[in-house]
Parts: structure tokens; C-alpha cells; sequence
């Protein structure tokens, strides 16, 4: 739980985006977004591999 304390006079627009920045800085939203569907290590990996060889790709045709 995140937790802001407002300081004496200061504006809720102001409270609200060092909340927003907060939330950012913890990563709850991305960790929110991956416990939302399991996914099998064995895909994840082979997402990583096939990210490597079309980044791999792209390297070659741009040496070419």
C-alpha cells in the first residue's frame, strides 16, 4: 500500500502526481499486468529467443 502524506497547503493536483510517480517507481502496475495470465516459462523463453533473432536480423541489414 502506498502511502502519501500531504504536506500543509499543498494541493491535491500536486499529491496526486507524486502518488502517480510512486506507483510508477514500484512497478506494481507491471507486475499487476503479468500475474494477470500464467505464462509457462518454456514461452517466455522462446519469446526471449525470437526477440533476440529478429533484433539479430535487423543488426545484420543494417551492417549490409
Amino acid at each position: 500500500m502506498l502511502i502519501i502524506p500531504i504536506k500543509e497547503g499543498e494541493q491535491i493536483d500536486r499529491a496526486l502526481k507524486r502518488y502517480k510517480r510512486k506507483f510508477d517507481k514500484t512497478g506494481t502496475k507491471r507486475q499487476l499486468q503479468t500475474r494477470k495470465q500464467f505464462n509457462k516459462p518454456s514461452v517466455e523463453h522462446r519469446a526471449l529467443i525470437q526477440k533476440a533473432q529478429y533484433v539479430q536480423r535487423l543488426r545484420d541489414q543494417e551492417n549490409v
